[in-house]
């Protein structure tokens, strides 16, 4: 049974359901989830033909069926009034926000549950999933993309497109190390070339961030 969340924002979805460490039951690498989230709604606004890649810029072309508050609607809103700007730029921005709609998304579609309690002053809040075997599953499809197996051009483009942006973020629930990243290069560079210019942006925005914590 092929793993399918809704269609229309099933790339962004899905790279959250993805982020969803199931031996340790939480969100990982949280503080760098809004990256993938944002590179992944760009991903989909270019492969339906509402942004254009114009020399390394995203550049608007033709509005977006998306619901108003959704994801997709926002980000389509900032480039659509933007002149024409790097794709880096548009990983980059809100990326706070772009978790917090997808959640909610996912919350509203019962795929996940929220739980929100304090902790002496602290806000935490305790995100479950509500069915892990859309994760399971999600995760085996994308890994078995990015080992190999099946000739890339006959992957499914939503596995294809989440494959090659996961490795961009390291994303450890599908590649536990560096050194796989590097041994799969060649195949990582096929199944990214439909969104190349996003891969790189977002691959970029997440080394700088790491640069930085470390530094």
């Amino acid at each position: 049974m092929e793993t399918q969340v809704k269609q229309g924002e099933s790339l962004t979805r899905s790279a959250f359901l993805l982020a969803f460490d199931l031996r340790k039951q939480k969100l990982t690498q949280r503080s760098e989830l809004g990256y993938l989230l944002r590179a992944a709604t760009l991903a989909e606004l270019l492969l339906a033909g509402n942004l254009a890649d114009e020399s390394g810029k995203a550049r608007a072309r033709t509005a977006p069926a998306a619901e108003p508050g959704s994801l997709r609607a926002a980000v389509w809103e900032q480039i659509s009034n933007s002149p024409p700007r790097s794709w880096r730029r548009w990983v980059r921005k809100d990326t706070g926000k772009a978790v917090r709609v997808v959640r909610d998304e996912l919350a509203a579609a019962r795929l996940i549950s929220v739980e929100r309690h304090r902790i002496l002053l602290f806000p935490v809040e305790r995100i479950t999933l509500r069915k892990a075997y859309l994760s399971r599953r999600l995760a085996e499809r994308v890994g078995r993309a990015i080992r190999g197996g099946r000739p890339v051009g006959h992957l499914d483009e939503d596995v294809r497109v989440l494959a090659a942006l996961a490795t961009a973020a390291q994303l450890r629930t599908v590649l536990p190390s560096s050194r796989e990243t590097r041994l799969r290069q060649d195949r990582i560079q096929q199944l990214s070339a439909p969104v190349e210019p996003i891969a790189t942006a977002l691959r970029k925005s997440i080394e700088a961030v790491r640069a930085a914590s470390e530094g």
